[in-house]
């Protein structure tokens, strides 16, 4: 555990935020390496099924994600309010509540999976193998929420390294799992599936082992096995907001590649290389804003007014200091960074587009590092549709602006869209933090 209401903000926010930014890095290495061994080994048939059967789960997966990140900004006001029984009791009804849910879910899911896919216009060759693969998914996603709970709870009493080494073992396990089962023994989409739920089944019982073992302050006694109304009820507060945000993101993003689709096969090969080196270079933002988030929270809950802004602006400097590190790998590296992710004869011409998004990217990642920084503080402010407001402002600008600038300026006119997106939720963000929360706080 990590105690954040004492000693150098900055200390804390850095050791917090680098094991939840080299998790978030390891998910995305092992999705990329799940899709790679499918592709190689089972065919172009299963990695067209596993890329179009991640939208459904992703959307899923984020909702519940949102909930337990909102759920553990809760458990960081207690713990910093040293309120030992409201934590357990928040962690038993969260565990409980989620059980329920993500299993519904996961029954409705697998029921509903065809219909999805035909609403999605699947392929006919591929769409059986796509339902099988989505329904075994759908059977394991209460192992995913129940590993994404167990960590939230572990991250709000201020440690983010645990649920690493949890993440790094189901992601070697399932890689393992994988090149055997795939690679030497030739089984088809089925075993991919099998695998993975096998490999986040792993990683969510050893997460609860070491909660009941290691973390007794976390674990609920048996008296608080029970879903509690009214810790419940904050918890949806905290979480719903939360999971309609992380929801909405996928949404806009599925809109503008309806866009993008448009432009041509070229530049859509290149939209998606640039997408993912977007995904690998905001992901540490993101692992920054949490550990905002989780500052604010524990000194918030510990009464600690000017802990909480001085937190902020720690964890801001930080936000800034990462800008300027991948900006300039993006901008010095932006070809040879494309230049891994295709060959062949027309090769150059997608390296060029994508070179061009990056090149404006590398000043652009500026925007991005900001709006983060204070999605961290208004989460761990308890400012839950405050940060929903952001989002949805976000990406609602950024998918109108790319409808009116990708088909005169192509991939450029994306990176603009992005850039005024982030820009417009900043113009939100900004006054409220000065009018709508500091000057208050004053006020008090």
């Amino acid at each position: 555990m990590r105690d954040m209401t004492v000693g150098p903000a900055q200390g804390h926010l850095w050791k917090f935020a680098m094991p939840v930014l080299l998790g978030n890095w390891l998910q995305l290495a092992y999705h990329a390496v799940d899709s790679i061994i499918a592709g190689r080994f089972i065919g172009k048939e299963a990695l067209a099924a596993e890329g179009i059967a991640a939208p459904v789960m992703n959307l899923v997966i984020l909702a519940v994600s949102g909930l337990c990140i909102g759920a553990g900004v809760l458990m960081s006001e207690y713990f910093g309010a040293g309120k030992w029984e409201k934590l357990r009791q928040s962690m038993g009804t969260m565990l409980l509540f989620g059980a329920v849910v993500s299993s519904v879910l996961a029954a409705v899911g697998a029921v509903l999976a065809p219909y999805l896919l035909r609403a999605m216009d699947v392929p006919s060759e591929i769409f059986e193998m796509t339902v099988i693969y989505l329904r075994i998914i759908f059977v394991g996603f209460p192992f995913t929420f129940f590993y994404n709970a167990l960590s939230a709870g572990l991250k709000s009493v201020g440690d983010s390294k645990t649920p690493l080494k949890f993440l790094a073992f189901s992601a070697v396990l399932n890689a393992a799992m994988d090149l055997i089962f795939l690679g030497v023994f030739r089984f088809g989409i089925v075993c991919s599936a099998v695998t993975t739920v096998v490999a986040e089944g792993c990683s969510a019982i050893l997460a609860a082992g070491y909660l009941v073992m290691r973390t007794k302050e976390l674990c609920p006694t048996r008296q608080q096995w029970r879903i509690e109304k009214e810790v419940l009820r904050k918890i949806l507060f905290y979480g719903g907001p939360t999971a309609l945000q992380q929801a909405a993101q996928p949404i806009g993003k599925v809109l503008i590649q309806g866009q993008v689709n448009g432009l041509g096969v070229t530049t859509i090969a290149a939209f998606q290389t640039v997408t993912k080196v977007d995904d690998f270079a905001c992901i540490p933002e993101q692992g920054i804003a949490a550990a905002i988030s989780t500052f604010v929270a524990q000194n918030r809950g510990a009464g600690k007014q000017d802990r909480i802004k001085k937190g902020f602006f720690a964890g801001l400097r930080l936000e800034v200091c990462y800008f300027l590190l991948i900006g300039a790998v993006t901008f010095f590296f932006r070809k040879p960074i494309v230049s891994l992710f295709v060959a062949g004869a027309e090769a150059d011409e997608v390296v060029r587009l994508g070179s061009q998004y990056l090149l404006y990217m590398s000043f652009f990642y500026l925007w991005p590092a900001f709006t983060n920084g204070f999605q961290g503080f208004f989460r761990g402010m308890g400012k839950m549709y405050t940060t929903i407001c952001g989002t949805v402002i976000q990406i609602t600008v950024r998918t109108v602006c790319t409808y009116f600038l990708a088909p005169t300026m192509g991939i450029a006119g994306i990176a603009f869209a992005c850039l005024i997106g982030w820009s417009a939720m900043l113009l939100f963000e900004v006054p409220y933090y000065f009018y709508g929360v500091t000057r208050k706080r004053e006020a008090k």
